[in-house]
Parts: C-alpha cells; sequence; structure tokens
C-alpha cells in the first residue's frame, strides 16, 4: 500500500476533490483514477508520470487524507461517487475511469450517475482494478474493529510494516481505513444493470481475494466489450506493474480512439 513519493499536485478546477500531478492538460483523453480504501490521489503519481504527455490523469482525492485530512471522512460508496460525479470536468474532452478495490466500485456508482444526470457523460472504458469479489464483511455488519481492519491490510500484503507497529501512523491513516471499510460493508450493489461503456477487470494473480473467476463477473455490468487481464503480484499488483497497466490504458484507450489516442 506505498502511496508512492507525495508531489505538489497541479490545480484541477474542480476544488479539492481531483489532483493533476503532471502537465498534460493538452492530451487528447483523461484518465480519472480512484484509490482503494484507506489510500489516497498519490498513489498514482506513478502511473500519471507513466501515461503523461498523451493521456491526463485526474486522480481522486476523498476527503479525510493527506490535504483533506482536516474534512470528515465520508463512509458510503453514494457519498463519495456523488462527490466525485458532480466535480468531473464537462469540457468534452472524451474520459475512462479507473479503480482500484474500493475505487473500482466508487468508480463504477459514478458512471451510473454520469449515464443518469447527463453532465460529462459516459466514461469511454471503465477500469476495474481489484475487483469488489468478496466485501470485506468479518463480523456481518457495517461497524469494523481496527483489529479487524489491521488483520486483513497485513493478509492482503502490500503494506510497509512499519505502519503495524507505528501508533503514529496508525492515527493518522486508521480513520480514513475505518469509513472506507464501512463503506464497503455497507454497499449494496445494483441489480442486474449494465454499462453501455467497455469494461476492463485487471487483477493479481497471487490475490486470493479477487480470482480471475470473480472478476469475471465485471462482464455482467456492460453491454459493451470485456476483458479480464491478470498480472504478477496479489492484491496490490500495480505497486510493481505499473508500466503493465499503463500499457494497457494506453492500448485499450487507443483502440476506442485510434485517430487520437496516446501513442
Amino acid at each position: 500500500m506505498d502511496e508512492g513519493s507525495a508531489q505538489v499536485p497541479r490545480t484541477t478546477g474542480a476544488g479539492v476533490w481531483l489532483r493533476r500531478y503532471h502537465d498534460t492538460e493538452g492530451a487528447p483523453v483523461r484518465l480519472v483514477c480512484f484509490p482503494f480504501a484507506g489510500g489516497s490521489a498519490s498513489y498514482f503519481f506513478g502511473l500519471s508520470r507513466l501515461l503523461a504527455p498523451d493521456i491526463e490523469v485526474l486522480a481522486v482525492q476523498y476527503p479525510g487524507r493527506q490535504d483533506r485530512h482536516t474534512e470528515p471522512c465520508l463512509e458510503s460508496v453514494a457519498a463519495l461517487a456523488d462527490g466525485v460525479a458532480a466535480r468531473l470536468p464537462a469540457d468534452g474532452k472524451p474520459f475512462a475511469l479507473f479503480g482500484h478495490s474500493l475505487g473500482a466500485i466508487v468508480a463504477f456508482e459514478v458512471a451510473r450517475r454520469l449515464r443518469d444526470a447527463g453532465g460529462p457523460g459516459l466514461p469511454e472504458r471503465l477500469f476495474a482494478s481489484g475487483g469488489l469479489a468478496r466485501p470485506y464483511r468479518p463480523s456481518g455488519t457495517a461497524v469494523l474493529g481496527d483489529a479487524d481492519i489491521l488483520a486483513h491490510l497485513r493478509e492482503m500484503g502490500g503494506t510497509d510494516e512499519r505502519f503495524f507497529t507505528s501508533p503514529e501512523l496508525q492515527e493518522l491513516i486508521l480513520p480514513a481505513l475505518r469509513a472506507d471499510y464501512r463503506a464497503v460493508a455497507a454497499y449494496e450493489p445494483p441489480g442486474p444493470e449494465r454499462l453501455a461503456c467497455p469494461v476492463s477487470a485487471l487483477i493479481g494473480d497471487a490475490d486470493d481475494r479477487t480470482t480471475p473467476e470473480q472478476a469475471a463477473t465485471w462482464q455482467e455490468r456492460t453491454s459493451a466489450a470485456f476483458d479480464l487481464h491478470v498480472l504478477p503480484g496479489g492484491h496490490f499488483y500495480l505497486d510493481d506493474c505499473q508500466e503493465e497497466v499503463a500499457d494497457i490504458v494506453t492500448a485499450a484507450l487507443r483502440a476506442s480512439r485510434p485517430a487520437t489516442a496516446a501513442g
């Protein structure tokens, strides 16, 4: 769960919700990235660097973390999706959504809202990374204990071991983790419902919480094309596979926009 370099983002004109880390405003297409539970916008700095200057990356910053740490965290997927959907640029630039773990759910719900409300319109593609395969409900309730959350994080891997022995770090990050885990636990997916945009699912081959069979259920959420990519690693495979993910994103957006997408 390494969030990369703490870089100073550029303003996006969308207030505190979106971050742009590289000078890519002139790119022909944008990718809006949604972090995992407890994650922050800076996790996508590396992916933004790899995709620049041909794809503009806007990374979502949920309330209650990094420079938004004084704001109360939101404890529902609906509230997170509402916050993002209301602030996406409506400038006509084609865009796609990329969400990891919790972020995949939020990205899907944002796509539903954009479909129903107009505004920027539908994304060209939804990239669902880490999936919604097995929402974490250890006690069958939305109220999760810190010990359960820490145990789950350790089980998934990808989190610096120093976090588990540092009360100071835990004090900083646990409020966001609590809120995000409650959001996942309380989330009720919609019934049979499909987006009109293609969906790409991405997982790690050692992620036992999102198997290929489980990730393939994202196909049920689109009436368009679907593809599945299995990359080396666990739940946080993206830590070590950023170049591979950048290639997948670039190829997918090039296929949908052959004349102008990134080369």
